[in-house]
């Protein structure tokens, strides 16, 4: 199996499904309308962070796939973008917060959960992951507080 097709296959799965679902859920003005906190961060900033992200994201489904592919952190991985990908439809397209709540709470567990499962065989996966599980957790709590305030 050629390695670098591996890599350029998951990164540009992850990162092409994200834009994709980005870019068909994009804040309108239900969500301009929203109470948000003080610490809401401006719009713009999120796409290069996903960005960032989704090719971190892919990066590391590739290193699992190709050397822990029926382990559970491969199981988490896949549960984790199930997650991801399924949190921007139900907030911004459903304008759904609460179930978007329960599912990033859902997406920071299995984050952390890739991070537990990989961390003694795949330690730079697991190091790689703690940007995103930060940026989970800053997003879970942006979610609560716009669930609260509104």
């Amino acid at each position: 199996m050629n390695r670098t097709l591996v890599y350029a296959v998951f990164i540009a799965a992850v990162l092409g499904l994200g834009l994709l679902i980005g870019y068909n859920n994009i804040p309108g003005e239900w969500y301009q309308a929203l109470a948000k906190p003080a610490f809401n961060p401006p719009n713009w900033i999120f796409a290069p962070v996903w960005s960032i992200l989704y090719v971190i994201i892919g990066f590391v489904g590739a290193r699992l796939f190709l050397d822990h592919r029926r382990t559970a952190a491969m199981r988490l991985w896949l549960a984790q973008m199930l997650l991801n990908f399924l949190w921007s439809p139900l907030f911004f397209g459903m304008q759904d917060v609460s179930s978007a709540l329960i599912v990033i709470i859902a997406l920071l567990i299995a984050v952390a959960g890739v991070i537990v499962a990989s961390w003694n065989r795949d330690r730079v996966s697991a190091l790689l992951f703690l940007p995103y599980l930060a940026w989970v957790a800053f997003a879970t709590v942006l979610n609560g507080s716009i669930f609260l305030m509104n």
